[in-house]
């Protein structure tokens, strides 16, 4: 069941067409982000959603219920849609306190007394802020801050969630404690949450779903595993992956059956056969799908070390093969890699070959799945 429904929507603003037709269904209970680059639309798409825009044509239902037809005329104020909404700027009032700045809007919808000082309670227990409520916005951190804009939201209990990058004011310490927070409230309170950020690690290691948007279009929406494993097109592969995906030029063929690519001087077998036959191709392939080696061994391409970068669990090596810069990630720490001559050995399985006019991603004949439960 869809519980936000977009149908046909536009956005203009005087000549320019910021959102061109949007169709997107959003389930029922899922974790959802709008993830791209900046100017791709998809703030835009969110405040849409809120009642903040008003679109320039289409449908938009919540919860089975029309709160803006272009055809018709309807539209549902904000205040009306039963949102809850966490702003990049945590959008908290600095001359309340945090307990009057959380059950602002539960007093203001007539909830009895008691009724929201459980709420308050319970809310301040979530984001341990307990004995914080008589504090000010101006005498708590950037972090405290952010807790209290969640806790607002878990005070109000609302079905539909909406979060516009509200993690990108945070150090990275905490900004990782609350994509766990903000993980589990959705969780817990059940809720529909639509999350925009242009950070993919945040997209990954949050959501159920994520919608890749540039320009306004919509480019794939799919699991974070299919979107990093099985992108659509070659602009999702660049941008999802930290460190990036790394591209080379490659020819391909057909032999007994199989697909080859031709690498400069390495030979490539598929392990399956390709709807594109033969031609040029843009190959790309994960760095962790990169094994290094001191000698030439099959599917490999010779390089030299250039800069190593050690992280603690992994270490990133950047590469150059042939003049084209590479990355390649280690399960390991390494200060210093013993020869700066190399070979690089590409996983066949991990390779993704694309139309270097199109950017689509060229399947193959025989669809490959992953099982994925239904929970």
């Amino acid at each position: 069941m869809s519980e936000v429904t977009l149908k046909g929507i536009t956005k203009s603003y005087g000549g320019h067409l910021a959102i061109p037709p949007l169709d997107l269904e959003i389930p029922k209970g899922k974790f959802v982000t709008l993830l791209g680059p900046s100017g791709c639309g998809k703030t835009t798409t969110l405040r849409i959603i809120a009642g903040l825009e008003q679109p320039s044509s289409g449908e938009l239902s919540l919860g089975g219920r029309t709160v803006y037809s272009g055809e018709t005329g309807h539209f549902v104020p904000p205040e009306k849609r039963g949102l809850g909404f966490i702003f990049q700027s945590y959008a908290l009032w600095p001359n309340m306190k945090v307990d009057r700045n959380i059950t602002l809007a539960l007093s203001q919808a007539g909830r009895p007394k008691a009724e929201i000082s459980e709420r308050l309670a319970e809310a301040l227990q979530k984001v341990q802020l307990q004995g914080c409520g008589e504090r000010f916005p101006s005498e708590l951190s950037g972090g405290q801050q952010q807790r209290v804009a969640v806790a607002r939201l878990i005070a109000a209990r609302n079905a539909i969630l909406l979060m516009d990058e509200p993690l990108s004011n945070l150090d990275a310490v905490l900004r990782t404690e609350m994509r766990t927070e903000l993980k589990r409230l959705s969780r817990d309170l059940g809720a529909t949450t639509i999350y925009v950020t242009h950070d993919q690690v945040e997209a990954l290691t949050m959501s159920d779903i994520i919608v890749v948007m540039k320009d306004g279009v919509i480019q794939q929406i799919g699991s974070p595993y299919e979107i990093y494993h099985q992108p659509a097109n070659l602009f999702v592969a660049e941008f999802i992956g930290d460190p990036r995906v790394n591209l080379l030029d490659g020819e391909l063929f057909e032999r007994d059956g199989r697909s080859v690519l031709r690498l400069r001087e390495t030979e490539i077998v598929l392990p399956y056969m390709l709807a594109q036959t033969a031609g040029p191709v843009r190959v790309a392939i994960r760095p962790e799908r990169l094994t290094l080696h001191d000698r030439p061994t099959a599917n490999t391409l010779p390089a030299e070390v250039d800069v190593v970068q050690p992280t603690g669990s992994q270490t990133i090596l950047s590469l150059s093969a042939r003049g084209t810069a590479m990355t390649a990630l280690i399960p390991r720490f390494v200060e210093a890699w013993p020869s700066r001559k190399v070979w690089l050995e590409l996983d066949p399985a991990g390779v993704m070959v694309f139309d270097p006019a199109t950017g689509g991603i060229a399947r193959p004949v025989t669809t490959l799945t992953r099982h994925v439960d239904a929970a």
